[in-house]
């Protein structure tokens, strides 16, 4: 069940919250009666794998090749 806070109460239960959070619960804290921010658990970032696409991704031969027409038209006054 998610949990909604106002910010105030947010301040004076800022450990209680966080602890909620840590263990999976959404916590959003309310400012003016609106959404204004959510506590949520630290998820480290993914880190990226070179390589990993691959043999799935295909470029074609001429990808380095600039066509005639666009290079004309670069050209044109």
């Amino acid at each position: 069940m998610p949990i909604q806070v106002n910010l105030r109460e947010a301040k004076a239960k800022f450990f209680q919250l966080a602890e909620k959070a840590g263990a999976g619960e959404k916590v959003t804290i309310t400012r003016n009666g609106r959404p204004y921010l959510e506590l949520r658990p630290y998820t480290a970032p993914q880190r990226r794998k070179p390589g990993r696409l691959a043999g799935k991704i295909d470029i074609s031969e001429d990808f380095d090749e600039t066509p005639g027409e666009f290079i004309a038209h670069e050209r044109a006054p």
